[in-house]
């Protein structure tokens, strides 16, 4: 017979080493221990061994070491081979001994309970030899073995790479044992997962002896292929048979045991729900599917929704922290009837991405972290014929992850948070993840507000409470936005770019004098789907299935080339359509609210390519909505709004109109303004002769640089000629530094000169740019004026000539830069059995999901991401044609629009600039001439406009300061 030690622990476990479960043991550390075990005599330390005059058998009890050449017993299957001091050996160097096998197995202290303790045969027979079995162990040179009560690994086979199936045995006499967990340690007790769904008590299992007439069949280990690429992961899975709910396949997933739970006991925190959704958004609840806050009977006030494609974990982290706060803020709302302690049951966060292959894998180890996605075999891409549309993970967090990926506890004030994750097989773009929100999880929750948030988006630790209160204050209020602030890093570095610094200035302005005067008419033109909000009773269509809803999801079933170029452009800013539906909702007197303090702190492009691309969108989408709206006016007059509310609506369709035809013809005035200030300078007054001589340079190169502008809108993507575009753009800023000296010496001279078409040109331009620092100050918001008034003023020729023209020549291009995908069957089926049960693998250990988080953390702490490409598939011949006539029908309209801006603005351009003499304009005649009158017409027009969004503001502020 030959036994193999079990662990055993000893009181200087204490006092000497101390091994933790969480740490591994390396193969180095059995070693150098076996070499103590032979070589030291000291009993102190914790681990000591026999000394060298032990081993020569001067004592009955001592155990010999392994010598090279010696006879080892033979090993039945399912042993684990062992060779270090405890190994019982007959060897020719020690032929006295006299010791048999079974008395050289090492016993349990007294402190183990006789459950986990297995002694031989003959001696479990008989508890007296059980006793003096088990300090005849301890009896030889006061030698003692202490190994920290079983917290020590197992001896386990020396090979250097373990297969996956390799398990840890113990034979004990004729008999080996099944070791399938760890060992119970009643010291470490206190620290017990009472909450673990797995089971940690060891369980021995009798192997059957194998029969001598059992030939042995050696396996092939070999393997000459090449090495695996990457982490090879080993877990076991096993097929666990689940009940489906209502036919649909919802699981019940145990957290990791390695996360750290600040509220332990309670179920929404100690399982994540998973479900398999397979159906459209729009039978979410006809189906049968659910969601935690109804079943545990809660009322959701607020419903935040997070949608994104494929950003980094920092923005990911840098939205999701900025939501705890809040939530954090709500709960500190103690003298409030809707918020208090309790306020995050009352809030849920709905993540939605906007499809598996296109997440960011890193985003995917923060939600791992967060305890809300849990990757595993379950996962499947058809659940009984019924093809998956979207994973969904529900759990509440009960800590959270800042942007520079730290965990904040509750000690930092962060309160527990309702998460859905709603991972979306396909890539279907942002429309398509707002409709997954409120046809689907909103209809099921029936949420007073929603929020909507882009990745990337921080709201302020207060924003969203703000938002919530106009709601609460206003009964008539069906939207409402913030303020979106241009993120500028730390210490305000990003502002050194100057693309970014103008992006800043531009929104301060709109949140300055353009939303605060819309909100006071009521209708605020767009509400940003970076950060805003609605009401969702607002937002429901009527029992014939027309609203504002409907008409916000018709851009999805759009999407292609199935429509006209008009609608299809328009829907490029569907937001737009729909703040527009819900002010003019039928039978209803629904109104927008610009809300200041409310901000949101976005991410804006940093590189040019991507401005474009952006700014392509935003222009299109808005001059087709603009226009939808304006013929559309129609439907206000027959909505439920007061007679005074329809007539300050009317009033600000034409503020809108006129504001489109500017912008129409924003190149053309352009150009005008160009040339008209640099040939002033040619007049003699000026005494600049040789101005004569550069001026004709300028002007033509200018000409050639805005055709080069639309060849290279209409041949060149912005990715593909990154040069090419911020060439013209440095190109574009230097003259207007040009023009900018032109104006300047313009208005020097024409305040000399005098009279009532200098004076009101001079005036123009001053109360312009005075409004934009008076409104500024009024607002204590001015530094935007400081750091970001000189880099907007150089690309201001950027946005009128390059933004422009690529938009008006990309008419056809009605993507947002996504593709509808193939759903990808990499995750299998399961079937139903005809009893309403699927068979589903599922990790059978605490260590494979403990696993899955210690590669989540692995992941984060690597910088550098390396992303694989892949190949999209191709379509069939019938849909390629079908794509080239809708192609070609597009490319047709565009050359039409196109065509008619480009005539449209050069006739502007030859009927102000035919037969006048542009030298003159600023002369010392002081004539009115075609071309003064014209300047003089455009510099009112603007003063006035900014006057109104001046007065409009203003009393934004008034009202908000009496109203609080």
């Amino acid at each position: 017979m030959a036994f193999h030690r079990l662990n055993s622990y000893d009181n200087s476990s204490a006092s000497g080493h101390n091994y933790h479960p969480s740490q591994t043991h390396d193969d180095s550390d059995d070693i150098a221990d076996e070499y103590e075990y032979g070589h030291s005599s000291s009993t102190e330390g914790g681990y000591t061994g026999y000394s060298s005059t032990e081993y020569l058998g001067s004592s009955p009890g001592s155990v010999p070491r392994y010598q090279p050449g010696q006879y080892l017993a033979p090993i039945h299957t399912g042993e684990t081979l062992q060779i270090d001091e405890h190994s019982t050996l007959y060897t020719q160097s020690n032929p006295s001994s006299t010791l048999s096998y079974g008395q050289n197995l090492q016993s349990y202290n007294n402190t183990i309970s006789e459950e986990y303790y297995a002694y031989p045969p003959e001696i479990a027979s008989n508890p007296s030899s059980a006793h003096s079995y088990a300090s005849h162990s301890y009896s030889t040179g006061g030698s003692a073995y202490s190994s920290a009560t079983g917290l020590r690994n197992a001896p386990r086979s020396r090979s250097p790479t373990p297969a996956a199936d390799d398990e840890d045995y113990y034979v004990v006499g004729n008999d080996s044992f099944h070791y399938t967990g760890g060992l119970h340690d009643p010291e470490k007790g206190d620290n017990y997962n009472n909450y673990s769904p797995y089971d940690s008590h060891p369980q021995y299992t009798y192997d059957s002896l194998p029969t001598p007439t059992e030939p042995i069949t050696p396996v092939e280990t070999r393997h000459f292929g090449p090495a695996p690429s990457g982490r090879v992961t080993r877990r076991h899975n096993m097929k666990k048979r689940v009940q489906l709910t209502r036919g649909n396949l919802v699981l019940e997933l145990p957290v990791p045991p390695n996360l750290v739970l600040p509220r332990m006991g309670e179920p929404e925190m100690m399982q994540t729900r998973y479900t398999a959704v397979t159906c459209d958004p729009d039978e979410f609840s006809k189906q049968g599917f659910s969601l935690r806050q109804v079943e545990m009977q809660r009322t959701t006030e607020l419903f935040i929704v997070i949608t994104m494609f494929n950003e980094d974990e920092i923005l990911f982290c840098r939205t999701v922290y900025g939501v705890m706060k809040n939530i954090q803020h709500l709960c500190t709302r103690k003298s409030s009837q809707t918020w208090g302690a309790d306020a995050w049951k009352k809030v849920v966060v709905c993540i939605v991405a906007d499809g598996r292959k296109k997440i960011h894998p890193r985003v995917l180890d923060c939600l791992t972290l967060l305890g809300v996605y849990q990757p595993g075999p379950y996962m499947k891409n058809f659940i009984d014929d019924k093809e998956v549309t979207a994973h969904l993970f529900e759990y509440t967090a009960s800590f959270g992850l800042d942007p520079n990926l730290h965990f904040k506890y509750p000690d930092k004030g962060i309160v527990p948070t309702q998460i859905i994750f709603c991972m979306k097989e396909k890539n279907q773009r942002k429309i398509n993840s707002h409709r997954w929100f409120f046809n689907a999880f909103a209809s099921v929750l029936q949420p007073n507000v929603c929020v909507l948030l882009d990745v990337g988006t921080r709201p302020g630790n207060k924003s969203i409470y703000r938002l919530w209160k106009t709601f609460d204050l206003n009964s008539n209020v069906a939207g409402a936005c913030g303020e979106i602030s241009a993120y500028k890093g730390k210490n305000w570095s990003l502002l050194l770019n100057p693309l970014v610094a103008a992006q800043n200035f531009e929104y301060k302005i709109s949140c300055i004098l353009d939303k605060p005067t819309e909100s006071l008419f009521g209708y605020i033109s767009v509400l940003p789907g970076a950060f805003s909000a609605y009401r969702y009773i607002a937002l429901q269509n009527n029992e014939k299935g027309v609203g504002p809803l409907a008409s916000y999801f018709k851009g999805e079933v759009l999407h292609g080339r199935d429509t006209d170029i008009f609608t299809s452009n328009m829907y490029l800013a569907e937001d737009r359509i729909l703040c527009f539906e819900l002010v003019a909702k039928a039978q209803s007197n629904w109104i927008l609210k610009y809300v200041k303090g409310a901000v949101g702190e976005t991410d804006v492009p940093d590189t040019l390519p991507e401005f474009i691309g952006q700014r392509r969108r935003w222009l299109n989408g808005s001059f087709f909505a603009a226009t939808y709206a304006i013929t559309h006016v129609g439907q206000i007059m027959r909505s439920g709004h007061s007679a005074a509310r329809k007539i300050v609506l009317l009033f600000e369709t034409v503020y809108n109109i006129i504001s489109i035809i500017f912008a129409w013809f924003s190149i053309g005035n352009f150009y005008l303004f160009f040339v008209v200030l640099t040939s002033s300078l040619e007049d003699q007054s000026f005494g600049m002769t040789w101005i004569g001589v550069v001026n004709p340079i300028i002007q033509y190169f200018l000409a050639f640089m805005i055709a080069a502008c639309f060849l290279f809108s209409m041949g060149n993507k912005p990715q593909a000629s990154k040069f090419k575009y911020l060439l013209m753009t440095i190109l574009l800023g230097l003259s207007m530094v040009y023009m900018s000296f032109a104006a300047i010496k313009c208005a020097i001279k024409a305040a000399q000169q005098g009279g009532s078409a200098n004076s009101v040109m001079l005036f123009s331009v001053i109360i312009t740019y005075g409004l934009w620092a008076t409104s500024s100050v009024l607002a204590f918001d001015p530094w935007h004026m400081l750091t970001s008034f000189i880099p907007y003023m150089l690309l201001s020729p950027t946005y009128i000539n390059i933004l422009n023209i690529y938009a008006f020549s990309n008419l056809d291009d009605i993507s947002w830069g996504t593709k509808q995908d193939f759903v990808e069957i990499d995750l299998g089926a399961v079937m139903n059995n005809g009893k309403s049960q699927v068979d589903v693998e599922m990790l059978s250990t605490a260590a494979d999901v403990n696993e899955i988080y210690q590669e989540a953390i692995d992941s984060l702490k690597q910088k550098k991401f390396k992303k694989t490409a892949k190949q999209s598939r191709g379509t069939t011949i019938s849909a390629a044609e079908k794509e080239q006539s809708a192609k070609d029908y597009y490319a047709n309209v565009r050359t039409n629009v196109l065509l008619l801006w480009v005539i449209s603005n050069c006739l502007l351009i030859i009927a102000i600039l035919k037969g006048s003499d542009t030298s003159g304009t600023f002369g010392d005649s002081n004539s009115t001439g075609r071309v003064k009158a014209y300047l003089v017409f455009i510099l009112v027009f603007t003063t006035m406009s900014n006057l109104v969004r001046f007065i409009g503001s203003t009393f934004y502020l008034l009202v908000r300061l009496i109203t609080g």
